[in-house]
């Protein structure tokens, strides 16, 4: 190719595009823009003219996302930092901004007109409320704080903490340094400290009110849901016309099991910014968290509406499980595939939507392809090794031997409050914890995480430093009843003084020799189900966060097969002590299971328990429309209807399916 005729082409396109923004067309220009980035992807003209299309279109949200980008892939451009600063004064983080812009100035002290935007950001200072941005004081170190910036940037954190560091030991009271130290804290999940850092700023300047919204979030991290309320309700109070207070608010009240308060704020979010895709998003979410389906269905068709290419609520639609699309939003979703300047992650939703749809219309090869898709493009945003998670289960079996238990047996605490629901994700825990749930004696809490951080922190407290499972050898000052108390008393919060509740983090299976030796009188119930319905309904099932083995059929086999040598594991080394619970037999004779469930955990049959579809209680899972309607049978052998296209899946789960009934195999393990 003519190196020239490119280069005149590419200088043809941007100026085409600086034409169109100029002449107050941003949606073409913003077009001609991602035709640059993608013909000519080391064209930072392109990238960062496409931000400054975004801002001009008040696609702030979108924005933030592209200069991120730009800034990562070319950290050094000056119009690119200066957009940011742009872009900062429009979010409303003024202070932030003058410290980009004294940074420009250093970079660039012939661009004479930043000096008039930093004015700019400091009219906005005195004209908003006290409280709505950064203290005053905290405008010193501007040059100290760019510079750190800059080292975030650059991929260097560690410098930009020392910076932090340095301002506060030349001045203990600057507010945002504090607030910045205390976000480095929570990236290395040292919670407690972020907390100290944060409550510091806020006692020094009660009306900063960033620093309560980081420290409302924080708190949530801790779990100490009534402080990250009262935190969030503070930060309203200081900032009444912003959306994001009202935000930060529902979310703390919607992790602290307040639906219907969360349901008011998230309204309230949308009188202050109609626009608002999380609100919507976090409305919907709370309607269908109290069953008001018709309802949240609503909301999201609302936020299509007003947000055309908000994918999120097309896969929140098609979570419902229960929903079906019209065919004019189908042919709308496919469509909205081919423009090029969607992010990767709304392809994602959108082709694990169409899976969804398209399962439900029983076009299984059409649902398997966008499964496919969706799957294989998410894949590459995620961490997981293989190796290393058979490894970790290797560990797991090896500290948790037999003799490991004869060494250390009648030392846990006896509390009998604890009922855990494990196993692994779309096995019907949902459905084991709706039955427990509807009983009188029991409290559904969802998925709590404390297990998994209480073992964090008994890491933090060993000499050696070492991780689970090696860190149980040495248990520091703590004996396993106190461990057993301290994992009590951080599952309180969620109680309401009713004898039992339920645990029901699947991922908890890791942990059962671990709770046989701190709580020996809790209840464990492995939740199972067919290897191939298990293991294919977790691979069509995008999840919000966590699970990353999910999204390719031979890592899912590989890991089903962990799990299943690990409860075959603690069967042979702590017997009796978990009950298994079959999908499959629950659906097919509810009454004598749902009295086995019972009998294992001590509790009265009650009636209510075949009635669980009837409870009136918060489901937060992906099955909680399922489990809201009685005990159907059409999720039993779905992977059937895939056999076709999981040929890799099978072979990795030969070992198991050989042993199954011939009826439940599929016809390649038939034939053979």
């Amino acid at each position: 190719m003519d190196i020239t005729l490119e280069a005149n082409s590419q200088q043809v396109l941007f100026n085409k595009a600086l034409g169109h923004l100029k002449a107050g067309a941003p949606e073409l220009a913003l077009d001609a823009c991602w035709k640059g980035v993608s013909q000519f992807s080391d064209d930072v003209n392109f990238s960062c003219l496409a931000g400054q299309c975004l801002i001009s279109l008040k696609r702030l949200k979108e924005a933030r996302v592209q200069i991120n980008k730009t800034l990562e892939k070319f950290p050094h451009f000056v119009n690119a930092q200066e957009l940011h600063g742009d872009l900062l004064l429009l979010e409303g983080y003024f202070e932030q901004s003058i410290v980009v812009y004294v940074h420009v100035q250093k970079l660039q002290p012939a661009r004479s007109h930043v000096e008039a935007k930093i004015q700019r950001a400091k009219d906005l200072i005195k004209s908003n409320p006290p409280g709505s941005s950064i203290p005053q004081q905290d405008l010193s170190f501007n040059e100290e704080l760019a510079e750190a910036q800059q080292f975030k940037l650059d991929g260097h954190p560690e410098k930009a903490e020392d910076i932090y560091r340095s301002i506060l030991r030349k001045n203990p009271h600057h507010g945002e340094a504090m607030r910045l130290l205390a976000g480095v804290a929570a990236t290395h999940n040292k919670y407690d400290d972020a907390e100290l850092l944060l409550l510091r700023a806020v006692s020094q300047s009660p009306n900063f009110s960033r620093a309560w919204l980081d420290l409302s979030r924080i708190q949530l991290e801790l779990g100490k849901f009534p402080n990250a309320v009262e935190s969030a309700e503070r930060l309203v109070a200081l900032s009444p016309g912003v959306g994001e207070s009202y935000v930060a608010l529902a979310n703390a009240q919607s992790q602290s099991n307040l639906p219907e308060l969360a349901i008011e704020s998230y309204s309230k979010t949308l009188t202050v910014s109609p626009t608002h895709e999380g609100a919507f998003s976090g409305l919907a979410h709370q309607l269908k968290t109290v069953g008001r389906q018709e309802e949240a269905i609503k909301v999201h068709r609302q936020n299509i509406q007003v947000n055309p290419k908000n994918t999120e609520s097309y896969w929140n639609l098609a979570n419902l499980k229960t929903f079906r699309f019209e065919d004019s939003e189908v042919d709308h979703m496919e469509s909205l595939l081919e423009d090029n300047s969607l992010k990767d992650l709304s392809k994602v939703q959108l082709c694990n939507a169409l899976g969804l749809e398209y399962e439900g219309r029983k076009d299984y090869g059409r649902a398997f392809h966008y499964f496919e898709r969706c799957n294989e493009m998410h894949r590459q945003s995620e961490t997981y090794d293989p190796v290393g998670h058979e490894i970790f289960i290797n560990k797991i079996i090896e500290v948790f031997s037999a003799d490991f238990f004869s060494a250390h047996q009648n030392s846990g605490n006896l509390d009998q409050s604890p009922i855990l629901v494990v196993g692994l994700p779309r096995s019907g825990s949902t459905l084991i914890e709706q039955i427990l749930a509807s009983h009188s004696q029991v409290e559904g809490t969802h998925e709590l995480s404390d297990l998994a951080h209480m073992v964090q922190s008994l890491k933090r407290e060993n000499r050696s430093g070492t991780h689970f499972p090696e860190n149980m050898l040495e248990t520091g000052r703590r004996t396993w009843s106190e461990i057993g108390g301290l994992y009590i008393k951080r599952t309180d919060k969620y109680r309401s003084g009713i004898p039992h509740f339920i645990d029901k983090n699947p991922n908890n299976f890791v942990y059962c020799g671990l709770l046989k030796l701190i709580l020996p009188k809790a209840k464990i119930i492995n939740a199972r189900r067919h290897p191939l319905d298990s293991s294919f309904g977790s691979y069509k099932q995008l999840f919000a966060s966590g699970q990353p083995f999910t999204y390719d059929l031979c890592e899912l086999g590989e890991y089903y097969l962990q799990y299943q040598r690990l409860m075959d594991h603690w069967h042979e080394v702590i017997p009796g002590h978990i009950l298994d619970v079959d999908y499959e037999e629950v659906v097919a004779d509810l009454d004598t299971q749902v009295r086995r469930i019972l009998d294992y955990c001590g509790l009265p049959f009650e009636e209510a328990c075949l009635r669980f579809h009837e409870t009136d209680r918060s489901v937060k899972t992906a099955s909680s429309e399922q489990v809201r309607r009685p005990i159907y049978a059409s999720s039993v052998n779905l992977w059937k209807n895939y056999e076709p296209y999981i040929d890799e899946l099978i072979e990795i789960l030969e070992p198991l399916l050989i042993d199954l009934p011939e009826n439940q195999q599929p016809s390649s393990i038939r034939g053979s």
